[in-house]
């Protein structure tokens, strides 16, 4: 029985999934974007947090065992220098993966696994919606429109008027046009 074993072995035997796991994570913080199955994000979640928050602290000791993990200089050198001075300030959550529908060849569900602090379209709204915190309503286009035009002139040009003004019009253009055929024919 498996009981309360959580770990995705994503199809694999250790060795193959180790080795995947370590190219993806360093794909991951050399591009700070990358596309893959949901599975293998959630999996790469697991095993790349956990490196980013030894990060934090620049020894050694700690890079040696993020390079035991990653095998790649390059990958060690870029998360020491600048992943982990924009999560300096960040209890966890590293990565955030979205959804994009499924593969069209097996149908697996893709998504994409980015870094929270390098996405700089998410960022600038963040900062956008900091600086001006507006409340958003129901009503507020309808507000919008009673503000343009005052209400004063809105209850002069209301059907009453136009109503009045209806029948008026109808009758003596009907009463027109016999008086004029008739004045016609008399001439």
């Amino acid at each position: 029985m498996r009981h309360n074993k959580k770990f995705n072995h994503l199809g694999r035997k250790s060795a193959h999934r180790k080795a995947m796991l370590a190219n993806m994570a360093s794909s991951l913080i050399e591009h700070k974007r990358i596309t893959t199955t949901v599975a293998k994000a959630k999996a790469l979640r697991m095993y790349v947090e956990p490196l980013i928050t030894k990060a934090k602290d620049d020894t050694t000791h700690s890079r040696r065992v993020v390079f035991s993990y990653l095998q790649s200089k390059e990958a060690v050198t870029e998360l020491f220098r600048e992943v982990a001075a924009k999560v300096a300030d960040r209890p966890g959550g590293y990565t955030r993966i979205l959804k994009t529908g499924n593969r069209i060849g097996d149908n697996a569900e893709m998504c994409i696994m980015e870094l929270v602090d390098f996405n700089e379209l998410m960022m600038a709204g963040k900062e956008e919606a900091g600086k001006g915190k507006k409340r958003r309503s129901r009503r507020s286009g309808s507000k919008k429109a009673e503000t343009t035009v005052p209400v004063a002139e809105t209850k002069v040009e209301t059907p009453k008027a136009k109503v009045a003004e209806t029948p008026v019009v109808e009758e003596p253009k009907a009463e027109e046009s016999a008086d004029s055929a008739e004045e016609k024919k008399e001439e």
